[in-house]
């Protein structure tokens, strides 16, 4: 609706200029959709604003600027209610003609970005010789419909998985392989270290109960600083069995075009990084340590707050690697925004380290640089989801028994309906209503809030959820199959005729699909394309109950088969943003 929008603050903008000359020369209305659909489509409060400039009862001026409006064919002569609110309603042939355009474009009217941005997008990145949980689940799904959202829009998106695949664990989990598996080392055959969890564990229990291991871990660690091959060998060996565990569950999660860049990446830009923080005097020696101390950071005693960088055995901190990271996206990447999608526990660490390189002048303002933070996932006991034992719950875990509650609830309904399926169809079904559920009912929420994990939930036919978005897409699709008419081949001459209240509300909701897209690349908020969707298949089913389709005379049956036709499209493009494919059939 966004061209509606221009449309209206243009003739605003004249008729101000025509009612009160060159005291508004740069007035700017402002257009908001209207509260209440009884009022009309948008309202304008900016009568309000101009009051104190004008020296006038907003309500007086609301009437000038209306009075002073031209004929326009997008809207209707506005109406004043209360005080001064400027009520706008479009004009019919106005909405006709949005709508017989969107239905001729495959992007449903949606432009792609005339100035495009390169966009990087930092998410996921789970830790080497770790299981990825509930935790990496947010961040890489929350991460990867943003993504979508500015890839559709046609901006350039780059993923960068951050891993966590250097540092002084590696000495431990190194000198445990050098002893388990030493044949791994003169030997070109993949290795298969089984649990990656367990085999950490093990090595840590080593590292603490022995001391001679222990000594032999340091030792470790110096070697695979200094690039020994065997260390590094053993290093790679341990890095592409996590990579295939992650890579596993990236390709159920659909996650694509996820470029990997560890921490390893940056390791030797650390010294030149800290060298060039102190000469610009950016970081100061402090108690042996290098740190940056910024203004208005203290500590919990009232003093200045150190983000340290190299401390004072030499060793770099994840503040160095954070901040050359960051250095070289915008140098060598060319970033236009960065994005970190990270739990909102980690907002200090950001902020401080993204000041720290601006204060060195390695990010300009034209860079922008968003921290998306996001709550945590909380069991039926309002705690962190946790298994029976306490720890954390494994991500594949968590998706293996989503799509197991989705077969037997899919069973369940087959029973009732006394329907029989193929087993590969069942399987198939159950997969992808398994993992959309988990991915919507996280990303239908406000990603800052924290949310309880219910399985009943997320599986629901009611409510706002993935079950219940695919099967307003399905009964869509079953309209076509009713009639024997295949919707998208439908005459692009034919028009769209606009009469019931349903179809001017589903006509609406149907050409504001860009403006929420244009909305997520800035509030960074997923849950409102969820919100949209769940509106717009409300819409749909209020549609469907008012104006019969398939029985309608024409034209009014082909106008409604293209609505029809246009709500599955959206619901489809729409999820696919959330990275959830829709089924044409459950």
């Amino acid at each position: 609706m966004k061209n509606a929008i221009n449309i209206i603050k243009t003739s605003l903008k004249h008729a101000a200029g025509k009612a009160f000359g060159d005291r508004l020369l740069n007035f700017e209305p402002s257009v908001a959709n209207a509260s209440n659909a009884n009022f009309g489509d948008f309202q304008c409060n900016s009568a309000m604003a101009l009051a104190k400039e004008l020296k006038l009862a907003p309500r007086a001026i609301a009437e000038q600027l209306v009075s002073n409006l031209e004929p326009n064919a997008a809207f209707e002569t506005p109406s004043i209610a209360g005080a001064g609110f400027i009520n706008i309603k479009l004009k019919q042939e106005f909405l006709e003609a949005q709508l017989n355009e969107v239905m001729n474009d495959r992007r449903l009217g949606v432009c792609s970005a005339s100035a495009p941005k390169n966009v990087i997008i930092d998410m996921s990145s789970p830790n080497i010789a770790k299981e990825m949980h509930v935790g990496h689940l947010r961040s890489t799904i929350i991460g990867d419909s943003i993504a979508r959202t500015f890839e559709f829009l046609g901006h350039k998106v780059l993923k960068l998985n951050h891993v966590g695949d250097w540092g002084t664990q590696f000495g431990m989990l190194i000198a445990e392989l050098k002893e388990q598996f030493p044949a791994a080392l003169t030997t070109a055959e993949a290795l298969d270290l089984g649990d990656l969890v367990d085999f950490y564990k093990q090595s840590k229990k080593h590292f603490d109960e022995d001391v001679e291991f222990k000594a032999r871990a340091h030792q470790e660690v110096v070697r695979l600083q200094s690039n020994d091959p065997d260390s590094k060998k053993a290093w790679h060996l341990l890095c592409n069995q996590s990579r295939r565990a992650f890579d596993e569950l990236y390709r159920i999660l659909d996650i694509q075009h996820l470029n990997e860049r560890g921490e390893s990446f940056y390791n030797d830009m650390l010294a030149d990084t800290v060298n060039e923080l102190m000469s610009k005097g950016v970081a100061v020696e402090d108690q042996g340590a290098k740190c940056v101390f910024l203004d208005g950071y203290l500590n919990e005693e009232g003093k200045p707050l150190p983000l340290i960088v190299q401390k004072k055995d030499g060793g770099f901190n994840y503040a160095a690697t954070d901040i050359a990271a960051l250095r070289f996206r915008v140098e060598h990447d060319n970033a236009d925004e960065i994005i970190y999608v990270v739990g909102a526990e980690q907002a200090l660490h950001l902020q401080m380290m993204i000041k720290a390189a601006h204060k060195a002048g390695w990010v300009s303002e034209n860079v922008r640089t968003e921290h998306v933070g996001f709550g945590a996932v909380l069991g039926e006991d309002g705690k962190k989801l946790k298994t029976r034992s306490g720890e954390t719950v494994r991500l594949k875990d968590l998706l293996d028994e989503a799509v197991q509650h989705a077969r037997e609830d899919l069973e369940s309904r087959l029973k009732e309906k006394d329907k029989v399926e193929t087993e590969e169809w069942k399987s198939e079904i159950s997969q992808m209503i398994g993992i959309a559920a988990v991915k919507y009912a996280d990303l239908s929420l406000n990603r800052m809030t924290n949310y309880v994990f219910s399985f009943k939930r997320m599986l629901s036919l009611q409510g706002n959820t993935a079950p219940f978005m695919m099967y307003a897409y399905v009964r869509v699709r079953g309209i076509g199959r009713e009639g024997a008419i295949d919707l998208s081949k439908l005459d692009k001459n034919s028009q769209i005729i606009l009469g019931h209240p349903s179809e001017f509300e589903l006509a609406k909701q149907i050409l504001r699909f860009e403006d929420v897209l244009q909305d997520v690349t800035e509030s960074f908020l997923p849950n409102r394309i969820c919100e949209y969707l769940f509106d717009l298949s409300q819409k749909f089913n209020h549609f469907y109950e008012f104006c019969p389709v398939l029985s309608a005379e024409e034209p009014l049956r082909t106008s409604r088969l293209i609505l029809c036709e246009l709500t599955a499209q959206t619901i489809s493009i729409g999820m696919s943003l959330l990275g959830i494919k829709v089924p044409e059939r459950m």
